[in-house]
């Protein structure tokens, strides 16, 4: 049976999608996945998706993403959300993954992105999000983000899945208000529509979203909270005056691919080194101005040396 524990209504708030830190030779940087998760507990971050698109999901292991979540759960024993990435192109080792990953202790949520590559028509994403739901042992969000994927989810195939039993939201990450007013529109009123991108993620919960899936609360996690609890409060301007200190980490967190700057915000803030997996390389020398720049817009401190 499904695990009816985490309902819609309850991933309203500031979710964080997790950097996963690397040492120098490529191994997962254990003290500092320790120091991501203290710094996410004291912030009030909701939920920490681990094993996400910022965590660098393609290239880790499966062994490791178990014991990322493994040690997670153990730190920050229910007092957060742990939601685990578990799509892959396959629908095949996805219902197997959803099966496993949903399994291990203290795991909330599963989150779900589109097939990359292969592009399915809608009907395919449409049973291929139906068998991972119906492998899973907890609820699923649906992760719709084309620019990364080549598939656009539409708001007519999510709103199929939204009446799946054990399909409890989406990260939409399609950053236009319109997207969300159809959303809003079609899917049932306790599916949880959360934002997948910072930079319109308080227009949208003014329209109606309950929350946010941010690359930015890696960094300011404590601010992004606090926006998205004004925001859902009702308390606009409030809101407003926060996202305005947090738009220059918005943007810079495009200057490179996601996550290579914010890993490298991370490390000029003394929290991890810094450290990418290939196909990534680190923040090119002309940007660091601009996400120091984001930094300081922020109220963010740095570390005496980088």
């Amino acid at each position: 049976m499904i695990s009816q524990s985490l309902a819609g209504s309850g991933l309203a708030g500031s979710h964080v999608a997790i950097v996963t830190p690397f040492c120098d030779d490529g191994s997962v940087d254990w003290p500092a996945w320790g120091r991501l998760l203290d710094f996410h507990l004291a912030a009030g971050t909701t939920g920490i998706i681990v094993g996400g698109t910022t965590g660098e999901s393609p290239v880790l292991l499966e062994s490791e993403l178990r014991e990322l979540v493994a040690r997670a759960a153990a730190q920050v024993g229910g007092r957060i959300k742990l939601i685990v990435g578990a799509g892959t192109s396959s629908t095949a080792s996805t219902v197997e993954r959803a099966r496993a990953f949903s399994a291990l202790p203290g795991v909330d949520a599963l989150l779900i992105v589109t097939p990359a590559y292969n592009r399915p028509p809608q009907e395919g994403l449409y049973r291929h999000f139906e068998a991972a739901a119906a492998a899973s042992a907890v609820p699923v969000i649906l992760y719709n983000v084309p620019s990364r994927t080549a598939v656009d989810m539409l708001p007519e195939t999510v709103a199929r899945l939204a009446r799946v039993p054990g399909i409890i939201g989406l990260k939409e990450a399609v950053a236009s208000m319109q997207r969300v007013r159809d959303l809003l529109a079609l899917c049932p009123a306790d599916f949880a529509l959360l934002s997948g991108d910072d930079g319109t993620c308080r227009e949208a919960i003014a329209l109606g979203a309950c929350g946010v899936i941010s690359v930015t609360a890696n960094i300011a996690p404590a601010a992004m909270s606090q926006m998205v609890q004004a925001a859902l409060a009702g308390q606009a301007e409030r809101a407003a005056e926060i996202d305005t200190s947090l738009s220059g980490l918005h943007r810079a967190q495009s200057v490179e691919t996601n996550p290579i700057p914010a890993k490298w915000a991370l490390h000029r803030m003394g929290l991890i080194r810094g450290a990418l997996r290939l196909p990534l390389t680190g923040l090119s020398a002309a940007h660091h101005v601009t996400v120091e720049q984001a930094l300081a817009l922020a109220g963010i401190s740095l570390a005496a040396a980088a």
